[in-house]
């Protein structure tokens, strides 16, 4: 009886992996400045810039930084391969949360829930407190799904 138990739980959480991880993969928020690659350490999922459209910061003709970070140590740290999306659990039903997102383009990092409409769609939303308060954005997988 007890491994009838521990197996049904085992399961359980195999299920919840495997739902959880359909989220891995390269997607493209609506702007399309940006491609995310979205990984899983551990049991959280993490996303970090893998391609810019723009690469070159026009002034330095250097490769771009995080120069509107608020911490000034991480402003010449490189947005390609930033780690943008943070801490995201799988809670069931298509959606992620208690992340956090970053945008470089203004320095602020907000929470953030991920909801999965279709294998490859995406609705971030992101807010500071209550998620009522904040922007949804959609991110599209670049190498869909059949």
């Amino acid at each position: 009886m007890v491994l009838i138990l521990f197996g049904g739980l085992f399961s359980g959480f195999v299920q919840d992996t495997k739902e959880g991880d359909r989220l891995l993969g390269v997607w493209e928020p609506s702007n399309g400045r940006a491609r995310v690659k979205v990984e899983k350490i551990g049991t959280k999922y993490y996303g970090k810039i893998v391609w810019l459209k723009e690469p070159t910061d026009p002034e330095t003709k250097q490769p771009k930084t995080d120069k509107n970070n608020p911490d000034p140590g991480l402003r010449n740290v490189p947005l390609k391969g930033y780690r943008m999306l943070k801490d995201f659990v799988y809670k069931g039903k298509d959606e992620w949360a208690d992340g956090t997102i970053y945008d470089p383009l203004n320095g602020s990092t907000y929470s953030c829930t991920i909801k999965m409409t279709d294998e490859n769609t995406l609705e971030i939303r992101g807010y500071i407190g209550v998620s009522a308060l904040g922007r949804t954005d959609i991110w599209k997988r670049l190498v869909v799904k059949k």
